[in-house]
């Protein structure tokens, strides 16, 4: 089967940062992690994929179509997660619901009354009353239940307690079962990589430095092992020589 997404050399300035040239590929039933540290692009790059910023050049082709010519129909079967966005804050959970529901062919009630109750969520509340924690949930909660085939998400793991960390990766387990859906989501947490992702993409200071499948990725940094080391390097601690060395360069 062909890639559910495939981006090849993205490019988007701003003054003092740019992507540069960015390229990689998820594959169907496959979880990808897109890491890097604050600031090197992650949400740039997503938010250019779905065109919510407009790259200089590049392209993106998602479910065998191209996104930025078909992006209405494109957007019917993904799934979509960014922190940060506070909708309508005086808003009921259900009127949010009730106007999103609507752009979606394919809205399936009963699952999102099924996410309602696995999250706890109230639908009498109000969207600026909820914990960051339960917004995150609320917005997966509508990302899930119109049985897209892609799913993206912005750090969304991010300020969730252990335990409800753990619910989301294992919900992005059970996505990409099939074989037919996919994930790709940005974070900073390794740990959670460590646990859930097939194939690692790896941004610094605006490029793509490794793509790969989470064997290749780890293996691909054996150069960064020391004599000291017995075992293969983990994620965070490659993540950490990598932009230590970085560091180590600018300050000489």
């Amino acid at each position: 089967m062909n890639d559910l997404l495939r981006v090849e050399h993205l490019n988007k300035h701003y003054p003092g940062f740019a992507l540069n040239d960015v390229s990689f590929s998820v594959k169907p039933g496959r979880i990808m992690g897109l890491i890097g540290k604050n600031g090197a692009g992650k949400s740039t790059t997503l938010k250019s994929i779905l065109n919510m910023v407009r790259p200089e050049s590049g392209t993106v082709t998602m479910l065998d179509k191209d996104f930025y010519g078909h992006e209405k129909e494109c957007k019917q079967d993904i799934g979509v997660v960014f922190g940060g966005i506070d909708f309508y804050p005086l808003k009921k959970l259900s009127a949010i619901t009730a106007v999103t529901r609507r752009f979606y062919q394919n809205w399936d009630q009963e699952r999102y009354n099924d996410y309602l109750r696995q999250f706890s969520l109230d639908e009498r509340k109000q969207f600026r009353s909820l914990s960051n924690g339960m917004k995150v949930k609320y917005l997966l909660a509508l990302a899930l239940s119109h049985h897209a085939a892609l799913y993206i998400l912005d750090e969304p793991t991010s300020g969730l307690d252990p335990v409800s960390r753990d619910e989301i990766l294992h919900i992005f387990t059970r996505i990409v079962r099939d074989g037919n859906r996919s994930v790709l989501f940005s974070t900073h947490i390794t740990s959670d990589l460590d646990r859930c992702a097939d194939d690692i993409t790896y941004i610094k200071n605006g490029r793509v430095l490794k793509s790969a499948d989470r064997e290749t990725f780890l293996h691909s940094f054996d150069h960064l092992r020391t004599d000291r080391d017995r075992n293969p390097l983990s994620l965070e601690e490659i993540m950490l020589r990598t932009e230590r060395s970085d560091s180590d360069e600018t300050a000489l």
